[in-house]
């Protein structure tokens, strides 16, 4: 059987290969919750599934009851007893906890501040003041001696709030009102309100059931904003309100039909016009308004095609367009703002095999190009007369690299983001007429003993099963020896299309100085490697991912980085169904797992529609009322292919209140995971009954998960401070 927990007498000789005694494993004496089992007969295509633990999904309106009927009850107890377990079980482990916590927090610098963006005669900045959770969002005036305006004070604002979530922020033209979004559920459902920023005065606008953004029309009294079904949580609506009515009186301008597309509304650059867009993972459309006339008709610009995506922005008489449209890596064209049917098109930068447009940035004198090859970020400088092209150059083997906030048309200078594995987040700013460039913050580590140059990061490449190429990044302490001895914790997310960027994590030096090794597994489903590393990682192509995690694994236990007994894998969301998938395709080659907020039930989320995003995802998962698809899901699915046999130790993370991967999906799997598996290894969940997908809204509260993480890794290694 494979083991959890080495004594440190015998991690200095070897790697044990005997199950560890009872009083190392506390869990062995606690009598761990036993759900009770009502079976459910779900049948889809003649085929019947029996669920066992469906009756653990409540509805909105039970969990929101003041008084919870006897299925709540139920629910609320089997979720309390999971927590009280995980608090016995690891109970051993507070003293590291605590030290973890105090570490990771250690490292942040308490009274923090951004580099402050100006725009419209203003420099805008959050900063933090010792002690604070929660931000104070700020501004001056762009000029000598100006006072400090606090906008908004969020340590004042979050009291007596368990969560308190601020979402958009959005000054009037006029630079008198400030729309601001709040959630204080954590369902990503915000109520948006309204400040006189030069009263200080509240109004009693207020807007509810939104999704967390205003967009404000040149006029200074008038905004767009997106509402939510209220049962989906799909943003399919674009309403219109007027500064001192009511919400009863906005205007719907746009509502989004297909309840496979969700809607938003913003700005160009050029403050020029509004913009309403139109996504589907497949297809995007956009409509366009003259931002001086708020009443004006919307115009499409290009009706929405099957597998036709664009994105847009405007500059002087034209749209500058970011769209796949005969182009698998997309390419910039660009056409007339009278003009703007596909067939008006120009090329600007044509698509390229080797290289994934990421996106632009557009200046008076200079047009700037976000691109990937071979994987890596890269930015592009290009002057519109063509006489200048050229790239910011980046020296680490992984890195990651962005244009950002960058509000103003006419400067020659370029603001980008920078981190690696070994260098903290870094704000640049970049002279794009004489290539010089100048630091204007890095994030601070607020620990004496911490030096960049005591790490090493590598970038390789493992074979996949199909003889894929697929990127690794690592990063560990220098000192560390390739001696196939190693604890490692591989990480990978592998959906979506996003990619997962090799950047620095000072929570993460908790692991390292502790002789860990950090890797990312840069699998199929993202987009790393160009649109192809995407299409070959969903749908149909699905268990790609799972197989390209399991090659790295593989790899780095061939390299001599780590072994079985000491690889550790880690991911959330989606990346927690990977982390369910592997589990079930190769358990034995983790020594324990962590699956944050996983997305585990895949059949039976993606059959129904009520659940928010399941309509707006059958492009990337597929609709399983088609059998094909229904077939393919339900062979991965990590609920339904749970089995008789040893895994290794587990730790699941979730949020009651999580409107993205409902709290049953992991309670409903830890329970059958306790009732089919033949080891006694540890497995518990960490429910969290006061936030939802992304976690504490706090500063530091979420960091208390993190420490938990860690600890449920470290005493796996037998590491104990």
């Amino acid at each position: 059987m494979k083991h959890s927990i080495y004594t440190l007498l015998i991690l200095t000789i070897m790697i044990s290969s005997c199950k560890s005694n009872d009083t190392e494993r506390p869990h062995l004496s606690l009598e761990a919750p036993v759900a009770k089992k009502i079976p459910k007969e779900l049948t889809v295509h003649d085929d019947t599934r029996i669920d066992n633990y469906f009756w653990m999904r409540l509805s909105d309106e039970q969990k929101n009851a003041e008084t919870p009927d006897a299925q709540t009850q139920d629910v609320l107890d089997y979720l309390n007893a999971e927590n009280d377990y995980l608090s016995k079980a690891m109970a051993h482990t507070t003293e590291l906890q605590d030290k973890l916590y105090n570490e990771i927090v250690g490292r942040i610098k308490k009274d923090d501040q951004s580099v402050p963006v100006n725009d419209n005669g203003y420099s805008y900045y959050t900063r933090f003041e010792e002690g604070d959770d929660y931000a104070l969002y700020c501004r001056k005036k762009l000029e000598e001696g100006a006072q400090e305006e606090i906008m908004l004070n969020g340590p004042e604002m979050a009291k007596g709030h368990a969560y308190y979530g601020f979402g958009g922020r959005s000054v009037s033209p006029n630079n008198k009102m400030l729309a601001f979004a709040i959630d204080t559920v954590s369902r990503r459902q915000y109520t948006i309100y309204f400040k006189n920023l030069e009263t200080g005065e509240l109004l009693e606008d207020k807007l509810s059931n939104t999704g967390g953004s205003a967009t404000w029309a040149n006029d200074g009294k008038t905004v767009f904003y997106t509402t939510k079904d209220p049962q989906t949580l799909r943003q399919n609506k674009i309403v219109k309100h007027v500064i001192g009515t009511d919400q009863s009186e906005d205007v719907v301008v746009y509502e989004e039909k297909d309840d496979t597309f969700r809607c938003g509304v913003g700005k160009t650059k050029s403050d020029a016009y509004l913009v309403i867009g139109s996504f589907q993972t497949l297809s995007t459309e956009f409509r366009v308004l003259d931002a001086n006339t708020p009443d004006g008709e919307w115009k499409v610009i290009q009706p929405r095609e099957k597998n036709l995506e664009y994105t847009l922005d405007h500059f002087e008489d034209h749209f500058y367009i970011r769209t796949n449209k005969d182009a698998k890596n997309f390419k910039l064209v660009k056409t007339p703002v009278n003009k703007t049917e596909k067939e008006h098109w120009v090329d600007v930068i044509p698509h390229r095999e080797n290289v994934f447009f990421q996106g632009m940035d557009l200046f008076q004198n200079y047009l700037v190009a976000e691109e990937r090859k071979e994987g890596l970020r890269t930015i592009r400088v290009m002057k519109w007369d063509g006489t200048d092209d050229h790239y910011i150059q980046f020296n680490d083997p992984a890195y990651f690299a962005a244009t950002t906030s960058n509000l103003d048309f006419d400067t020659d200078v370029l603001r980008f983001m920078y981190s690696s594995l070994t260098t903290p987040m870094s704000t640049f700013e970049y002279n794009m007429t004489d290539k010089s460039q100048e630091l204007l913050k890095q994030t601070e580590v607020v620990d004496d003993a911490f030096k960049v140059e005591n790490y090493t990061s590598e970038r390789l490449f493992a074979t996949a099963t199909d003889g894929t190429k697929v990127p690794v990044s690592l990063v560990y302490k220098k000192g560390v020896e390739k001696n196939g001895k190693n604890p490692l914790l591989l990480y990978a997310y592998g959906s979506y299309g996003n990619s997962m960027e090799p950047t620095f994590s000072s929570t993460r030096l908790s692991l390292l100085d502790r002789g860990f090794i950090y890797a990312i597994a840069h699998i199929r489903g993202g987009q790393e490697m160009g649109r192809d590393w995407y299409e070959d990682g969903k749908l149909l192509k699905k268990k790609n991912t799972f197989t390209d995690f399991i090659d790295v694994g593989q790899f780095l236990i061939d390299e001599n980085f780590t072994n079985s007994n000491q690889l550790y894998a880690y991911g959330g969301s989606a990346g927690g169904l990977l982390m369910g998938a592997v589990l079930n395709m190769q358990s034995d080659m983790w020594n324990g797992v962590v699956a944050a907020v996983p997305f585990v039930d895949v059949v039976s989320t993606m059959l129904d529609e009520t659940i928010p995003l399941t309509t707006f995802e059958f492009d990337e998962w597929g609709n399983p009322k088609n059998k094909e698809y229904y077939n393919y899901m339900k062979s991965y699915s990590p609920y339904d292919n749970v089995e008789a046999k040893d895994y290794p130790n587990i730790l699941i993370t979730t949020g009651y209140w999580d409107s993205q991967v409902q709290y049953w999906e992991p309670a409903k799997w830890i329970a059958k995971l306790r009732e089919l598996k033949t080891d006694d290894n540890l497995l518990i969940m960490e429910c969290n009954m006061e936030t939802g997908h992304g976690g504490a809204s706090g500063r530091f509260e979420r960091y208390k998960t993190q420490a938990l993480t860690y600890a449920f890794l470290l005493d796996l290694e037998g590491i104990k401070e």
